[in-house]
């Protein structure tokens, strides 16, 4: 199968792990067995979080203030850089020799109209307490929002809706190449006007969840699957009613309500991808990844004639 896999943040960098690139290794090199596994079964394509690694940009950009900080679409396309030499050379260092590897920079097309520009809503960056998010919005003019106990910056996340690097990517994945494209959601981009053809970036984060289904949707994907930290999806998540999602069908959990900062991207993905494709989407924890490509662990998001076979 050509197997597309979203990482978490959790891949990269766990809730209160210090931002370093010692603890971003350690973290990818114990996830690059299971990927490798994968990639010697399937055909994988990879991408992304970047949370925690812009927003960490941005606090060290804004700390030098002999000029003007680095603007979201340069600081997104750092990531995709930094954080696709390691995922590239740790599953290389596994690979056999001969599977070719690359890691593409990725401009993906927003909509300058989008309403999350009036809405922000992203989280970047590492956590804080209450003073010290008054303190940065009050001397920076960023955004916080409550993140459970945590207060974390908040970034416009406009849909994703071209793949500028889409060509690439395809001929990369004729040549049977591991590729890692689209991180972070990819460099949000967009044209100055509608009869002007230059590109320009812009500060946003557009969803990893969503530009990974889009993404899957272009190389005909067989499978997406969205690796996190948590097992499954669970409705009702946190009441003593939380039961959890093996198998289901777009259409059994349209209107169902999950957290908009965490699981509910995720979910919508997932509807949109089998949705879009008659294929499945799966969502759970980077451990059990070669379970949930198999289709026994996580929540499978099966179409309906699937679901009912």
């Amino acid at each position: 199968m050509r197997v597309v896999v979203a990482l978490g943040g959790n891949a990269l960098l766990r809730r209160g792990e210090p931002m370093t690139a010692d603890a971003q290794r350690q973290n990818i090199r114990s996830a690059a067995p299971m990927l490798a596994s994968i990639a010697q079964q399937h055909q994988l394509v990879l991408t992304h979080g970047n949370g925690p690694q812009v927003g960490l940009l941005a606090l060290q950009a804004s700390a030098y203030s002999e000029v003007e900080a680095f603007p979201l679409d340069i600081l997104d396309a750092q990531t995709e850089g930094m954080i696709g030499y390691v995922i590239e050379q740790e599953l290389g260092n596994l690979l056999p020799i001969e599977v070719p590897l690359a890691t593409i920079l990725t401009m993906i097309e927003v909509d300058p109209a989008d309403p999350a520009f009036g809405n922000p809503t992203k989280f970047v960056g590492p956590i804080y307490d209450k003073a010290k998010a008054d303190t940065l919005a009050a001397e920076k003019g960023w955004v916080f929002k409550a993140d459970g106990q945590h207060w974390r910056r908040v970034v416009p996340s406009p849909e994703p809706r071209r793949i500028f690097e889409i060509r690439p990517i395809r001929w990369l994945l004729e040549k049977d190449a591991v590729v890692i494209c689209a991180g972070g959601g990819g460099v949000p981009t967009r044209y100055k006007s509608d009869d002007d053809r230059t590109l320009e970036g812009v500060e946003a984060v557009i969803d990893k969840d969503f530009a990974g289904e889009l993404l899957a949707r272009e190389v005909d994907a067989d499978l997406y699957v969205m690796a996190t930290d948590v097992d499954a999806v669970y409705q009702d998540w946190g009441t003593p009613d939380q039961r959890r999602i093996d198998k289901a069908t777009p259409e059994s959990l349209r209107g169902t309500a999950f957290p908009a900062g965490s699981m509910g991207p995720k979910v919508e993905a997932a509807l949109r991808f089998t949705e879009h494709t008659g294929k499945r989407a799966a969502i759970g924890s980077l451990a059990q990844i070669e379970e949930i490509v198999e289709g026994t662990a996580g929540t499978q998001i099966v179409p309906a004639h699937v679901a009912s076979a």
